[in-house]
């Protein structure tokens, strides 16, 4: 089993940043790939960003890939000694209030069903 605890949500105004954290633990050697969906409210979850966390494991030769809201506002890293994924986002939109959810998976994929576990999530929200 691994248990994946997000944390640094809040309430930041337009054009504002917050970083996420994701914090693994348990068989974490056996993921090769984290991820962040979000879910707004009355909206189905949608990807957000994905990180390979083996260089030998990546999606068509790239080590992260973002949903296309994502690129050039979000940036996805890992700290592989803290077992820990970040989700930077930059100049945010009220469009972005959402659950923010940390999942792991064994391949690098963009939907749900790629990940097998997945954090209890954390509120972001994002006023005008």
């Amino acid at each position: 089993q691994v248990q994946l605890v997000e944390s640094g949500g809040g309430l930041v105004q337009a054009g504002g940043s917050l970083r996420l954290s994701c914090a693994a633990s348990g068989r974490t050697f056996s993921m090769s790939a984290m991820g962040w969906f979000r879910q707004a409210p009355g909206k189905e979850r949608e990807f957000v960003a994905t990180i390979s966390l083996r260089a030998a494991i990546t999606w068509r030769g790239i080590n992260t890939y973002y949903a296309d809201f994502a690129k050039g506002r979000f940036t996805i890293s890992r700290d592989n000694a803290k077992n820990t994924v970040y989700l930077q986002m930059n100049s945010l939109k009220p469009e972005d209030t959402a659950v923010y959810y940390c999942a792991a998976g064994t391949v690098v994929g963009m939907t749900e069903e790629e990940y097998a576990y997945w954090g209890q999530g954390t509120q972001v929200t994002v006023s005008s």
